[in-house]
């Protein structure tokens, strides 16, 4: 298999520009809030209750305009199954130091996988999972060091549940 690099380029007319959000339903919105805002420390753009569904809707911001909105539904239906089945895989969050965001969230009480080396780029990663289970990926996107080692890495990964 063959990977291109991606460049950061100016979008031409007509193309997709990038991403602008990520909705996400909640199970739990105060616990889902406080993991989101406290843990993982996003900024709150906007957060409004809607009272003809019940329903809170809190917009978070990323440091790169990327925003995640969170909802919160009465009785929301549990995520179907794990990470191998269609649709969302996982949501991946770029991060400049894995080791401290591992050590962070760890001390907050919170499980994250061993970190790991993506065969195809030799950037590190680990993941772990927010308060309804959806995999989270931590990707460090600094530029990884020149490795001697040949120890194979795994091509594919979830989080066993």
């Amino acid at each position: 298999m063959t990977r291109r690099a991606v460049t950061k380029a100016r979008a031409e007319p007509g193309q997709l520009q990038g991403i602008h959000h990520v909705a996400l339903i909640r199970s739990d919105y105060a616990r889902s809030r406080r993991f989101y805002v406290d843990t993982l420390a996003l900024r709150i753009l906007a957060e409004n209750f809607r009272e003809q569904r019940q329903s809170w809707k809190l917009d978070l911001a990323l440091p790169d305009g990327t925003q995640l909105e969170l909802f919160s539904f009465p009785d929301p239906p549990a995520r179907a199954s794990r990470s191998e089945a269609c649709g969302l895989r996982h949501l991946a969050f770029a991060v400049d130091e894995i080791d401290a965001w591992k050590a962070r969230l760890e001390a907050s009480g919170i499980a994250v996988e061993e970190i790991r080396i993506d065969e195809f780029t030799g950037r590190r990663f680990a993941f772990l999972a927010d308060p309804d289970g959806l995999p989270l990926e931590l990707y460090e996107t600094a530029q990884p060091a020149t490795r001697t080692s040949t120890q194979e890495h795994p091509r594919w990964h979830f989080i066993p549940g």
